[in-house]
């Protein structure tokens, strides 16, 4: 018997960026020098001051026993008084607070918590994948959002209130809950508290929850610091922020996130959590606690790293004669795919540019349909490494130009890529 037998397991698509990451390591392992820009995994070391304490930890016995699922006192007191700190938000960290091992696990396990067979849940796309598929996993049904530059409706909170408006008019039974992501990965889209508000009044309303995911909090290139939706007093009511270490403190590896807002979500997350799991390892969370409460010049060092490997990849890219539009927020660049390959997809032009440049990149239809025009650039790669992913992108452009990769013809493109595949 195979597993694709299994219910939950059929509901889940072929992992597209899967095809990508086995070309890649087919690449290197034939000696290819692939500049990899796909998986937003950060490439700096964790500050020392917070591996010091992790050492210092870990060398007492006591801490090596299970840990809470809830996450330790003094860590949630920690992430409260960084909400207090951050956004003027006050947080019960008893209450309105848990750890969770990372901000996926989070996400998904509340789905699991919340969620019954056939709910409806509202979900941006593209988007990235735990959203729609941690409920898709959990049983609920989801309908898709179009949202990002090309549709209009992400940042303009007049087009997505027509769109919220009509989807869950349209939705039988009411949805249940709805995901938001700025800023947004994929597509690294900001928004303020303007548009926040409209959305929690409407929900509060029809007695939808509010999931936001905000993991790049902390990852801003302008003046104005991306918002909580907890700063709308009446948002705890029906919503929960998730955010995370991973790329504040380049800690993804010790995945450690938070879950905050209504008690109700809160309470539920924790009930599913106690049966699955005990929490991270108990000197993680105590280092993670020296993380917040410790200097923070180590996060404005890791906003500087991004904001200049940002401005030298799209510089680069403008150079090569590709216009990518500058991202205000995260470590990711939503390029639209150039019109001369557009008719390709995404995943095409993702492996050409894999095969011919070098350079690897998410293609845009692993974050959902609406994603297919673009692709995903991460600045996981120091300045040298893109200034020289830029180069061989302008070579790969110059090369093609009114070539077999840019013919519309599906045949010329099949040989082109199977021509490619034999050569890796």
């Amino acid at each position: 018997m195979s597993n694709t037998e299994f219910h939950r397991i059929k509901r889940l698509p072929p992992y597209v960026f899967a095809e990508v990451n086995a070309m890649k390591a087919r690449a290197r392992a034939n000696g290819a020098d692939i500049i990899d820009l796909g998986m937003g995994n950060p490439d700096q070391a964790t500050p020392q001051h917070i591996v010091d304490k992790l050492v210092e930890a870990v060398r007492d016995p006591k801490t090596h026993r299970y840990s809470n699922s809830r996450g330790i006192p003094g860590l949630r007191k920690a992430h409260a008084a960084y909400y207090k700190r951050r956004f003027n938000v006050d947080v019960d960290p008893e209450t309105e607070c848990i750890v969770t091992i990372g901000s996926k696990e989070g996400l998904a396990n509340l789905a699991q918590a919340i969620t019954s067979p056939g709910d409806i849940i509202l979900v941006p796309n593209p988007s990235y994948p735990i959203h729609p598929f941690g409920f898709i996993l959990a049983g609920a049904s989801v309908r898709h959002l179009p949202v990002g530059m090309e549709n209009g409706a992400s940042t303009d909170i007049d087009s997505f209130m027509i769109m919220l408006e009509r989807a869950v008019r349209h939705s039988v039974p009411k949805p249940l809950a709805l995901v938001l992501n700025y800023p947004s990965n994929p597509t690294a889209e900001v928004v303020g508290l303007d548009f926040y508000r409209p959305i929690v009044e409407f929900c509060r309303k029809h007695g939808i929850y509010i999931l936001s995911d905000l993991a790049y909090a902390e990852i801003f290139f302008d003046n104005d610091p991306p918002p909580s939706i907890l700063e709308i007093p009446e948002a705890r009511e029906i919503a929960v922020e998730f955010t995370s270490m991973s790329k504040t403190y380049s800690m993804a590896g010790w995945r450690i996130g938070f879950a905050t807002g209504n008690k109700t979500l809160i309470t539920a997350l924790a009930r599913i959590k106690s049966y699955l799991d005990y929490g991270a390892f108990t000197p993680i969370q105590v280092a993670a606690a020296a993380a917040l409460n410790g200097p923070q010049d180590c996060v404005q060092q890791v906003r500087d790293m991004y904001r200049q490997r940002r401005d030298v990849m799209i510089e680069g890219l403008a150079a090569a004669g590709w216009e990518v539009p500058s991202p205000k927020a995260s470590m990711f660049a939503w390029a639209p795919i150039p019109p001369q390959f557009a008719h390709l997809g995404s995943l095409e032009f993702s492996k050409l540019l894999l095969q011919q440049a070098e350079v690897a990149v998410a293609p845009g239809i692993g974050f959902g349909e609406y994603g297919d025009g673009h692709v995903r650039l991460a600045m996981v790669e120091n300045v040298h490494r893109i200034r020289q992913a830029t180069r061989n992108i302008k070579e790969f452009f110059r090369s093609n130009a009114g070539g077999v990769a840019a013919s519309k013809d599906p045949a010329a493109r099949a040989a082109l890529l199977d021509s490619e595949k034999a050569k890796a």
